[in-house]
This record gives structure tokens, C-alpha cells and sequence, in this order.
């Protein structure tokens, strides 16, 4: 069984960075398409960026391009979010996703973490 833990959210002025980190533990090694995706209160998740575990090949949403960079570690199986430049519409609850393969760009059918919050004030 997958599991997933989120660390490295927190409060921050625009501007800032923070580092989101993803531990899989399981069946991690069959975890091809690993993702970050966020969520604020009353609107759907939303997909940030996806990384192809196996070539490295990386995706991300419009509104982060350019200041979000996913990478992954596959010796600790620890995925990650760098975040700079850091705006208040970035705040929400952010999630890390992991499945066997992607589907519409994102994990398909994925394991889910916790979630772990992002606040970024003015």
C-alpha cells in the first residue's frame, strides 16, 4: 500500500519561497507519474505540475510556469515542490498525487497525501 506524506507548507510574504516535499513509501518504485496539485475552499483541485519519474519529463499549469520547479529523488522517493516568487493567489492546500500512469497530463487514479497548507500574504 502507498502512502504519501506532505511536509514543508507554511506562512510566507509575496515574494518568498517554500519547498513542498512529498515522502512515498509502499509500492513507491511503481509510482511513474507523481504530481502537486492544490485546492482552496469551494473550487475544484486543480493540477500544478506533474514529473515522469522514469525521463524527468515535468508539466505545469499555466499560473506557475516559470516559478514552480517539481523534481524527484529516486533514491529517498521523495517528490518536491520549489515555489519562488511566491503570489497570494498561490495560497491554498497543496497535495501530492502518485499513480502507476498519467491520464489528461496528472496521475491517474492516484494516491494522495494529506495535503499540507501554503498562506502567502501581501
Amino acid at each position: 500500500q502507498v502512502q504519501l506524506v506532505e511536509s514543508g507548507g507554511g506562512s510566507v510574504q509575496a515574494g518568498g519561497s517554500l519547498r513542498l516535499s512529498c515522502a512515498a513509501s509502499g509500492y513507491s518504485s511503481s509510482l511513474y507519474c507523481m504530481g502537486w496539485f492544490r485546492q482552496t475552499p469551494g473550487k475544484e483541485r486543480e493540477g500544478v505540475a506533474r514529473i515522469l519519474t522514469y525521463s524527468g519529463n515535468t508539466k505545469y499549469a499555466d499560473s506557475v510556469k516559470g516559478r514552480f520547479t517539481i523534481s524527484h529523488d529516486s533514491a529517498k522517493n521523495t517528490l518536491y515542490l520549489q515555489m519562488n516568487n511566491l503570489k497570494p493567489d498561490d495560497t491554498a492546500m497543496y497535495y501530492c498525487a502518485a499513480g502507476r500512469y498519467c491520464s489528461g497530463g496528472y496521475p491517474a487514479n492516484p494516491t494522495w497525501g494529506q495535503g499540507t497548507q501554503v498562506t502567502i500574504s501581501s
